[in-house]
């Protein structure tokens, strides 16, 4: 694949964008508002310069006024329009009927399922979701999930494609609402909210449990291999061992009930008015930025066997 086209520029499609430049690929990029696409070469040499990011990446990047001249030559469509089910029938439907038959077509939806606005297309055995974390050209991993239209073939290019740009492909075997990551990120957010809550940690004291406990092993290991080292003959073992004591946290842990007003009031109140996100969220990027120069420099010898 030499021709990718980027469909929606705001902020996750800016990211793609990048992700895929920086490869060396060819981006073709539109966006339904023109103030969008006016800013966004500015929008993607910051994002590169923050990065420290080939600036040239920036070159490869053409911004087109219409879809159709974006979908034009392209191999793979990233769509990242609103997440509304009206909104993302309506657009595949338009990109189906513009795009060439061989084109893929891939929507970073986070919630939306492909079959809820491929059904009935022409197309429809060429369309999945590939869900990227926010943002995706410093943090790698993309879900891939296909619908049961979703060629297996199509499944293939996409995961190659995403191996070629340096992202890291998790390929689902069929559909579940929330893919895997924000299944798991639901569950722990829970039992923090709820935590928080009750009054037995702080907010600083919650975070600071993952990201100097948890959040340490898992940026390198993943929990199944965190438990596999955790117990002297392997993960058998360290069910045996801890099985019956984790079985019954889990049984009083929080669930959806967790996510009220008051427990989001209380964390709020902790950290800086929101009109300090956007700064912060520079910040941020640029930590993950530094974070993701170091594990890819290291993921060779860290992850060998596991």
């Amino acid at each position: 694949m030499t021709t990718i086209a980027i469909i929606g520029a705001g902020l996750i499609g800016r990211s793609w964008a990048v992700v895929f430049a920086r490869a060396g690929l060819q981006v073709r990029a539109w966006d339904p508002d023109a103030a969008v696409r006016a800013a966004l070469p500015d929008a993607i040499a910051q994002t590169l310069a923050a990065g420290d990011m080939p600036p040239e990446a920036v070159e490869r990047v053409t911004v087109c006024e219409t879809l159709a001249d974006a979908l034009q030559s392209a191999d793979y469509a990233q769509e990242n329009g609103p997440e509304r089910l009206d909104a993302k029938q309506a657009l595949f439907a338009e990109m189906d009927s513009l795009a060439a038959r061989d084109t893929i077509l891939a929507s970073s939806s986070s919630a939306l399922t492909a079959s809820r606005f491929a059904a009935g297309l022409v197309g429809r055995g060429r369309i999945l979701v590939a869900h990227p974390v926010n943002p995706p050209h410093v943090v790698p991993v993309v879900e891939l999930c296909p619908s049961p239209d979703t060629d297996p073939t199509v499944m293939d290019r996409a995961e190659q494609l995403m191996r070629d740009v340096a992202q890291v492909p998790v390929r689902l075997t069929r559909e579940v609402d929330g893919f895997v990551l924000n299944r798991l990120q639901a569950v722990l957010l829970a039992e923090a909210l709820s935590l928080v809550d009750q009054g037995i940690v702080s907010v600083e004291g919650l975070d600071d449990t993952i990201r100097h406990g948890l959040a340490r092993r898992w940026s390198f290991l993943g929990p199944l291999a965190t438990i596999y080292l955790n117990a002297p003959a392997g993960v058998g073992d360290y069910i045996d061992r801890y099985g019956p004591m984790l079985s019954g946290l889990t049984d009083d842990s929080a669930r959806g009930e967790a996510f009220t007003k008051a427990a989001g009031d209380k964390i709020a109140a902790a950290f800086p008015p929101p009109d300090q996100v956007a700064a912060l969220s520079a910040w941020r990027d640029g930590e993950l930025a530094a974070l993701d120069r170091y594990l890819r420099s290291r993921d060779a010898a860290t992850t060998k066997g596991l």
